[in-house]
Parts: C-alpha cells; sequence; structure tokens
C-alpha cells in the first residue's frame, strides 16, 4: 500500500475542496492518506510518504501563497529530487501561469509529476473535482 501525503492552503475553501478529492481518488486505489494543511507539514515528513499532492490557489500577481505555502514549498523543495508528486490548486483570474511556474520550478528540483496539474477558475465544478480524483489516483 502506498502512503500519500495531501498538502494544501486554502484561503477560501476552493483548494480545500479539490484536496478533499485527490484524498478520495488516491484512497480509491487503496493507498494510505494523510491529508495536511501547509503550517503542519516540513521537510522531515516528505521520506515518510511515496507521493505528495500539493495543493494552492494562486495569490497576487499569480505567485504561490506567500506566508505559509511558499515557505514550507521552499523547504521542502531539496526533498522533491525523484519524488513522485502532484499538483492541484484555484484562481481568480489571470491564465495560469502560477501553475506553469510551479510545475517548472518541481522539474527543476527533479521531482516526477505523476499527471497534468489541475486548476479550477475559482470554485471546483464536477469536471475539475473528477480531474482531482484522478489526480489521486495517479499518484497511488
Amino acid at each position: 500500500m502506498s502512503r500519500i501525503a495531501v498538502v494544501y492552503w486554502s484561503g477560501t475553501g476552493n483548494t480545500k475542496a479539490m484536496a478533499d478529492a485527490v484524498e478520495e481518488g488516491a484512497k480509491s486505489k487503496g493507498a494510505e492518506v494523510s491529508v495536511f494543511e501547509a503550517s503542519e507539514f516540513t521537510a522531515e515528513q516528505m521520506g515518510d510518504f511515496d507521493g505528495i499532492a500539493f495543493g494552492c490557489p494562486a495569490m497576487g500577481d499569480e505567485v504561490l501563497e506567500e506566508s505559509e505555502f511558499d515557505p514550507m514549498f521552499t523547504d521542502v523543495e531539496t526533498a522533491l529530487s525523484g519524488k513522485k508528486i502532484a499538483l492541484f490548486g484555484s484562481y481568480g483570474w489571470g491564465d495560469g501561469q502560477w501553475m506553469r511556474d510551479w510545475e517548472e520550478r518541481c522539474r527543476e528540483a527533479g521531482a516526477e509529476l505523476v499527471d497534468s496539474s489541475v486548476i479550477a477558475n475559482d470554485a471546483p465544478g464536477d469536471e475539475e473535482t473528477e480531474k482531482c480524483r484522478e489526480l489521486g489516483a495517479a499518484l497511488a
């Protein structure tokens, strides 16, 4: 059984809803899933999991949330090499540049993105929710 972490930050609940769907998808494939808010997860925990799904909305000028999520992610970045990961998040405006930048950052750190990242404009609809389930299943 694979051990999966779902690590997210959510200000409005949209990214949390996506995290819940990722968790569902991973559990549907028999994975043991632990869910963490960004402030609860550290680099020391990276080795405890076979795969990690990270979720963060776009903030400001299409960047990761800067007070909790980005500092945590910067801390774990050095442990991403060879790690299976998945990315998801919501946005209110823009064209998803924050996600493309984030994916590149992960590739440069040596992470293995297991599937296409999932983004939702505002609250995730049925299509985005299903894609999040598929993302969790792919990670498991």
